[in-house]
């Protein structure tokens, strides 16, 4: 196997989303955490999916509500995306949000430039995460903004691409 070094080395260099997964617990508080690891997986049907991490405070209120929302940030949303990268209790604080009508997670209403609210159709098992696949039931994209993205422990969006290539 390689080192876990190298592979996150690796890892690294591939840029992903900079998106923060939600839902809520049963003891009704929002929950919440960033993760690069999501993505579309089928048109037909609509699924998404997400890796949340075994050790993560967000888990148990997927597996409890089995409904996620994957909050895709805008540019200029670094700072949301690294307070949600923490394990703090106060995640949602200064935060604007309203949960979906079709169940879901907390829409960070100020810092979501997409989102998909989904219903967990499969949770598989992968080493020290959990892969949930979603069917996508709602969302929703602001047109006129770029998504966060990251990659070698830096954020920059599509915007800043298109500006570079010219």
């Amino acid at each position: 196997m390689i080192d876990l070094t190298t592979f996150k080395t690796i890892m690294a260099a591939a840029p992903g989303p900079a998106a923060v997964v939600t839902a809520m617990g049963a003891d009704g508080r929002p929950y919440g955490l960033t993760v690069s690891a999501v993505c579309s997986v089928s048109l037909e049907p609509s699924l998404a999916l997400a890796c949340i991490d075994r050790g993560s405070n967000t888990l148990a209120a997927i597996t409890e509500s089995n409904a996620f929302t994957i909050n895709y940030l805008g540019a200029g949303c670094e700072p949301v995306a690294m307070q949600f990268a923490t394990k703090s209790e106060r995640k949602f604080e200064n935060q604007r949000w309203a949960l979906p009508a079709a169940g879901g997670g907390p829409i960070l209403l100020d810092a979501a430039a997409a989102h998909v609210v989904c219903r967990v159709e499969q949770a598989v098992p992968a080493g020290d995460h959990i892969i949930f696949v979603g069917g996508v039931v709602e969302g929703s994209a602001d047109d006129g903004s770029h998504a966060l993205a990251y990659a070698r422990r830096k954020f920059f969006t599509g915007e800043y691409l298109e500006s570079a290539a010219h």
